[in-house]
């Protein structure tokens, strides 16, 4: 049995990993914005270190409502677009059919489940260096593993269902390495050891993840950010071992030069993804009687450049 899989964001992420899945003989369907032109008669290129692809022909679509009800449907979108999630999830779930959230960030599963239900919602962390070029053309630098959860209400632990394992070994077909993962909770806040360092500074220092990790003060700071995710989680009841920053250091020195998905959204006029990834994860430390204050300031930081990037010809600098 494998399951039939609904795309909704075909970006790099969701480009790539539905592209595999395809590539793998499952059945994907796409939803796609700026790119169906290009997708519908030109199909999906991915160039990667694993090896090239090209898809002539996908399943792609304009509308949530010309696409067929599928057994998962993988949010790809960016958090900043997820008020259109009310829309766009119903018709493409089948009765029974299960939401893999891939995004970043934290308490984002639980705005999913407040339109499909609780029981039904799916959490998915990517490790993933990978870019759209062009339309319908991704760039796969680096890593690509999912770690996945099962969602239930207040992040409850309710350890590895049957859903997760027959995801799990459709991914696995289409040779993605994946991770399950009894305890959601514990594994986004493990996202957010990188996310939150890297993410950030790459936007405020206007920096790539190789020229952070060649200088020493930046280098410095990202490790006490990741302290402070450490402590986080911790005040969320959720222990994070603290040899966990030096793995994830080492994985960004020796990942290819890259440019965060922050930065790209930044550099390209997009709203930035400050919610998810910061204020929401201030929010619960916060609630569980705990400051970061140096997440904080990123966050200000990060606030302050997202609101005043389009001001030109101020007369007062």
């Amino acid at each position: 049995m494998t399951f039939t899989y609904a795309i909704l964001g075909t970006g790099a992420l969701g480009g790539f990993y539905g592209a595999r899945l395809q590539q793998a003989g499952l059945q994907v369907h796409f939803l796609l914005h700026s790119d169906y032109e290009t997708v519908r008669h030109q199909g999906l290129k991915i160039d990667s270190p694993d090896e090239n692809c090209t898809l002539p022909k996908v399943h792609a679509y304009h509308d949530v409502a010309e696409m067929p009800q599928c057994d998962v449907a993988i949010v790809a979108l960016k958090t900043t677009q997820n008020h259109l999630l009310p829309t766009l999830l119903p018709p493409v779930l089948k009765e029974n059919g299960a939401i893999l959230v891939l995004q970043n960030g934290l308490s984002i599963e639980t705005a999913v489940a407040e339109i499909v239900g609780i029981n039904r919602v799916v959490g998915g962390l990517c490790f993933l260096c990978a870019n759209k070029i062009a339309p319908g053309h991704i760039h796969h630098l680096d890593y690509k593993k999912i770690t996945l959860g099962e969602y239930r209400s207040n992040y409850q632990t309710v350890g590895v269902s049957d859903r997760m394992r027959q995801i799990a070994q459709d991914f696995e077909r289409a040779k993605i390495p994946i991770e399950l993962a009894e305890d959601l909770l514990t594994a986004r806040w493990k996202k957010l050891v990188w996310n939150i360092p890297f993410n950030g500074l790459s936007v405020v220092l206007n920096a790539e993840t190789d020229e952070m990790m060649a200088d020493d003060s930046t280098r410095s700071l990202a490790e006490d950010l990741m302290r402070e995710v450490l402590q986080g989680a911790a005040a969320c009841g959720r222990s994070i071992d603290h040899n966990f920053i030096a793995t994830m250091l080492n994985h960004t020195i020796h990942m290819k030069p890259y440019r965060t998905s922050m930065k790209l959204d930044y550099d390209n006029g997009r709203p930035l993804e400050i919610q998810a990834i910061f204020a929401n994860p201030l929010q619960m430390a916060r609630s569980n009687g705990i400051d970061l204050p140096k997440i904080e300031m990123l966050y200000q930081q990060l606030n302050f450049l997202d609101r005043n990037r389009f001001k030109v010809g101020r007369g007062d600098r």
